[in-house]
């Protein structure tokens, strides 16, 4: 081969790898392109809740992108860590106070059970919850299933709140204990099968599921009255835990209101796209509420371990 036709071919050579690095950079800067935050008019319907959340959505992102998204900021990086963290001190605590309680009493521990139900719906709103933020937003029909998964748990956690409550206040008179838990069950389970209607999901429907799952808690005003009804002051425990619960009530409530009227992003658009947002607020306040009702826990286990019946 002449001196020509090396330098031709060395020149093809050249040119098919500077080729092969422009595609490379081209496919890279794509990828970059493609994973970027969008504004609220460019996403898919299905991803179309809050009109007042202006900016930093993920959509429509792999699943492995969305997975390494919990290490980046975008509008549901605090929904998503609240949850996390959340969970994390609550089974820390609840370990401590489960295993050490019994230990340091020199009475024998009324049963554990209806503590551990609530706990366990507990935890399993929060991972529920942190899922559905994380992965909602990868397609139309993994939006369907983890806003389900997060509905069931949301209900799960006001029925199993009830556990604690219900039977260590009236474990010595088992009708009323069955009937209370009976009823508060067939609720969760009615509300949970609700939520599977993939007309839940619309954001008509907003309010209706906030006025649902206020509901549910509002009916533990009866068996709360029942309680005082039957103590009185007698035991200054049935007051105490009446007091945190009334507490627990509050919190949820304003927490579910705050849920349905999206304040305070409605009063000032994409304000509160990163921070600040009715949702944020909504997990602080539940977090706080099932907190408060954990504290309560604690107290009728005292109460029962120390006195019986």
């Amino acid at each position: 081969m002449t001196g020509d036709g090396y330098e031709k071919l060395g020149s093809e050579k050249s040119d098919y790898e500077d080729g092969g690095k422009k595609g490379k950079s081209k496919n890279n800067a794509w990828k970059k392109v493609k994973y970027q935050l969008v504004d609220y008019h460019t996403l898919p319907g299905y991803m179309k809740d809050n009109e007042y959340i202006h900016r930093y959505y993920r959509a429509e992102w792999p699943i492995t992108q969305l997975l390494l998204s919990v290490f980046r900021i975008h509008n549901e990086t605090l929904n998503i860590w609240t949850k996390n963290l959340q969970q994390g001190g609550k089974e820390e605590e609840a370990m401590s106070n489960m295993l050490l309680g019994p230990l340091l009493s020199s009475q024998t521990p009324i049963t554990r059970w209806p503590f551990y139900v609530f706990m366990g719906g507990a935890m399993f709103c929060l991972l529920s919850s942190s899922i559905c933020h994380l992965l909602s937003c990868h397609s139309q029909r993994m939006s369907y299933i983890v806003h389900r998964v997060d509905y069931t748990g949301i209900a799960l956690l006001i029925a199993t709140s009830f556990y604690p409550p219900v039977y260590y206040s009236f474990m010595c008179n088992p009708f009323f204990c069955n009937l209370y838990l009976g009823t508060i069950t067939v609720m969760g389970i009615a509300t949970m099968i609700f939520s599977l209607l993939p007309t839940f999901q619309r954001p008509e429907f907003r309010s209706f599921r906030a006025s649902l799952f206020f509901g549910m808690g509002v009916s533990a005003v009866v068996p709360i009255l029942h309680k005082l009804l039957l103590y009185g002051t007698d035991h200054p425990e049935a007051l105490q835990t009446t007091i945190y619960e009334v507490l627990m009530g509050v919190l949820y409530g304003l927490g579910a209101l705050i849920y349905a009227t999206r304040v305070p992003e409605r009063w000032k658009p994409g304000c509160f796209d990163l921070a600040g947002q009715s949702h944020q607020l909504f997990h602080v306040l539940v977090v706080a509420a099932a907190f408060t009702h954990y504290q309560a826990g604690l107290v009728y286990l005292n109460w029962r371990d120390l006195n019986g019946c």
